[in-house]
């Protein structure tokens, strides 16, 4: 595992490689890449829309110190325009326009692609939530819109979509095909992987990981979906890389400590998050809504996800050759919803993957995350019938294989004061 000191200094020593080496020239600031902002709605200073565009906007506290955004917000497509008021004052306060259609604000109001990027926040609004617990937002609906501009202007830019992918698997499985046929960066997920950890640290790759659990509020899709990408981002770094999801498993109710009890390393684990967060015994046990997710990795590796309380967003593990397991928290309030200290990480990451064309990871690990979500929700469901104590789901088309290629990408630093948004206008 690497300290936050080992980390500092690697990226310290590649940025005085970069500055110092055969192609360093004085240039000119090249044009900030515009980006075009497709949301479902923006309304509330807890929208993730306000959240995420406010800093592409206005810039973002990372790695303990305010910084200014290397984006330019162009253009907004708002799909509950009417309802999303604060969106509507953030862009008149800003002087962004707001386009009717996901297409005029791609091409600008013109005929062909006219920006460099596209940032997807389908996340927030008055949508349904179906049997099956899939809140049905338009995510893939304004994904695909994007793709028909594509496709018409003959070239593409990179993406980012908030959270999964889509409530449906043949929806996200097409959109990361489209990707890859389309050849442009994709990035998205949970902003929790990125938020500050305790301790410090990111596993090194080929880290001997033998089962893991990841602890969250987990009482529906959008929490379960946090939990997943945390688990992922840590798993994705065993040894041999990733490989991909046999099968998943949801428990709902008294079923997840019966579970837990007869399944040794997960109740191993669970314990030592418990002593090293100082919490009483029990507390696990004592939440109203306790469920568990079951996976089985296609190389053996397993690993559980707990819905908890007061635990912020942990992860534990038990690696090979080491006498207990490893615990890391992404714990702790994430400030003032104006500013919402959690979102900061994740802003810069959208800003690099616009700047430099690329994906911050590798983008299976959002397709594998959404998978897990859409197929765990399933698990409950057969022939029409649900069960709390879900059935054993079979994963073969959950087989990606990749071995991560990032060095750390979590918040550190001093934490961001407590300052409202840049906004331009009085709340």
């Amino acid at each position: 595992m690497l300290t936050r000191r080992e980390l500092l200094a690697s990226t310290a020593m590649a940025g005085v490689s970069a500055l110092t080496g055969p192609s360093a020239v004085a240039q000119t600031p090249p044009r900030r890449p515009r980006i075009a902002c497709l949301v479902s709605y923006w309304g509330a200073t807890r929208s993730h829309a306000d959240w995420i565009i406010t800093k592409l906007i206005d810039g973002y506290w990372w790695q303990g110190a305010h910084t200014p955004s290397r984006i330019e917000v162009a253009s907004v497509y708002l799909h509950q325009r009417e309802t999303s008021t604060l969106g509507q004052k953030v862009c008149k306060a800003k002087g962004i326009p707001i386009f009717d259609t996901v297409g005029d604000a791609l091409t600008l109001g013109g005929k062909a692609l006219d920006v460099d990027g596209v940032v997807i926040v389908g996340e927030h609004g008055q949508y349904p939530v179906d049997l099956k617990g899939h809140w049905l937002l338009p995510r893939w609906w304004m994904y695909q819109q994007m793709v028909k501009a594509f496709e018409q202007s003959g070239r593409s830019v990179p993406v980012f979509n908030d959270k999964h992918l889509s409530y449906d698997w043949d929806e996200a499985k097409w959109m990361f095909d489209k990707s890859r046929e389309l050849k442009f960066a994709l990035t998205g997920g949970s902003s929790i992987p990125t938020y500050y950890r305790t301790p410090e640290i990111e596993l090194a790759n080929d880290t001997p990981i033998t089962a893991s659990i990841s602890l969250g509020g987990a009482p529906d899709e959008g929490g379960f979906f946090h939990t997943v990408d945390v688990l992922q981002s840590f798993v994705e770094r065993r040894k041999g890389g990733e490989t991909g999801v046999a099968s998943v498993q949801y428990i709902r109710g008294p079923e997840t400590w019966a579970w837990t009890e007869r399944t040794p390393w997960a109740g191993r684990l669970l314990e030592a998050a418990r002593t090293r967060l100082s919490l009483k015994p029990g507390h696990f046990q004592a939440i109203n809504a306790p469920n568990v997710c079951v996976i089985e990795y296609r190389d053996g590796t397993k690993a559980a996800i707990y819905n908890a309380r007061e635990v912020g967003w942990t992860w534990a593990g038990e690696i090979a050759g080491q006498p207990d397991p490893t615990v890391v928290s992404m714990l702790g309030f994430p400030g003032p919803f104006d500013q919402y200290h959690a979102s900061n990480g994740q802003p810069h990451w959208i800003v690099e993957t616009m700047v430099t064309r690329r994906e911050p990871f590798d983008a299976q690990r959002l397709l594998l995350s959404t998978g897990i979500v859409n197929f765990a929700l399933e698990s409950h469901w057969q022939n029409g019938r649900y069960s709390a104590v879900g059935r054993r789901v079979e994963t073969p088309f959950l087989d990606m294989t990749y071995r991560p290629t990032h060095s750390a990408q979590f918040s550190t630093g001093a934490r961001p004061p407590g300052l409202p948004y840049i906004r331009g206008f009085d709340m």
